[in-house]
């Protein structure tokens, strides 16, 4: 289990480094995270990668852990004509987290709230095609639930993330990035059971700043990395399991 007294971001760099690119940072955040699960608590983990960067990132963590491995996939849902403003959020299995006071807020009808959620569900249903096929959602109840970017900036994805997680009753819910703006990082901590960020400098500007190599993640290689994953010994067993209980 993880250690509560760790609750704030360590800084194990200095503000000028960062990592070469997210295959070295998904180990660095794995070894950070070994160490704050520490003996015995890394059993029925879940590494959730947040498509598109996070996902190489996730896939070093899941490896390094021997953990389950898989995409969550948010959209979110803003309103209508002032689209940067989320009025909730739509997840993986048919999840849907609104903001308090929606349908009502600034005006909003149930009708313009259903309208922007089949527009944006019909977004996600084809993101989680082309990304997981028909392979089953993984079971999120009653698990350590880690979920993955490769960095933290304004929080807006991860918070949503977080909603639609926490209406699936995780047992533990944990945030893990190799960077983050501080801020974010520490509201973030109020939403997740732990925040695992190894550096969280006060010069923060943007994610990209701290990585040496940070080109586009493409679906294809996300594709290619959960393949990789689901193919190994027993991941199918696995996922049949899960679609029988």
């Amino acid at each position: 289990m993880l250690d509560h007294r760790l609750r704030q971001p360590r800084r194990t760099m200095p503000d000028t480094q960062g990592y070469k690119d997210r295959i070295h940072a998904g180990r660095e955040l794995a070894r950070e995270l070994r160490r704050r699960l520490g003996p015995g608590g890394q059993e029925d983990l879940l590494v959730l990668g947040l498509p598109r960067g996070g996902v190489p990132v996730a896939f070093e963590v899941a490896q390094a852990l021997g953990a389950e491995l898989d995409v969550l996939l948010v959209r979110k849902l803003g309103l209508p004509n002032q689209e940067e403003y989320a009025m909730g959020a739509i997840g993986s299995g048919g999840v849907r987290v609104l903001q308090p006071g929606v349908p009502g807020l600034m005006g909003v009808t149930q009708e313009q709230v259903e309208e922007v959620t089949r527009r944006e569900l019909v977004e996600l249903e084809r993101r989680d095609r082309r990304y997981r096929g028909g392979r089953a959602a993984p079971r999120i109840a009653g698990r350590c639930v880690i979920v993955v970017d490769d960095g933290i900036a304004t929080g807006a994805t991860m918070m949503a993330a977080l909603q639609v997680l926490r209406r699936q009753a995780p047992a533990r819910l944990v945030v893990a990035a190799p960077v983050g703006a501080p801020d974010t990082v520490g509201l973030l901590g109020n939403e997740a059971d732990e925040v695992v960020c190894p550096l969280a400098p006060p010069r923060f500007q943007a994610v990209g700043q701290f990585y040496r190599t940070f080109g586009q993640t493409g679906d294809e290689e996300v594709q290619d990395l959960l393949a990789q994953a689901w193919a190994k010994p027993g991941a199918q067993d696995e996922n049949n399991r899960k679609e029988r209980t």
